[in-house]
């Protein structure tokens, strides 16, 4: 389980027929995952239909989480999805056990 008091995220979305994956990073992911349910994310997410949190990963500190993301970013689509299934066999959109906990 992500431990929702840590100083940062690293999130993946997609939309409903997996064909985008998103990575993005905040310090604020329950108000960062309702803005992107609720249509007010990033353009990218806008255009691409992406809402659906598949992955998370949380971290102590701002810098570290972000030295991820510009990691996780350039990773092969299959890399990604081999780190998503990982922990997230199922593909679930975890993002009503984030914004409901």
């Amino acid at each position: 389980m992500v431990n929702l008091q840590a100083k940062a995220f690293v999130y993946i979305l997609t939309n409903f027929s997996r064909s985008t994956l998103y990575v993005g990073v905040t310090a604020s992911i329950k108000q960062r995952i309702l803005d992107h349910k609720n249509g007010l994310g990033s353009d990218f997410c806008i255009k691409y239909n992406c809402d659906q949190l598949v992955f998370i990963k949380d971290f102590n500190s701002i810098t570290e989480a972000i030295s991820f993301e510009k990691r996780l970013k350039r990773w092969q689509r299959k890399w990604k999805e081999e780190l998503i299934e990982s922990l997230n066999p199922e593909w679930r959109d975890l993002s009503y056990e984030i914004v409901i906990e």
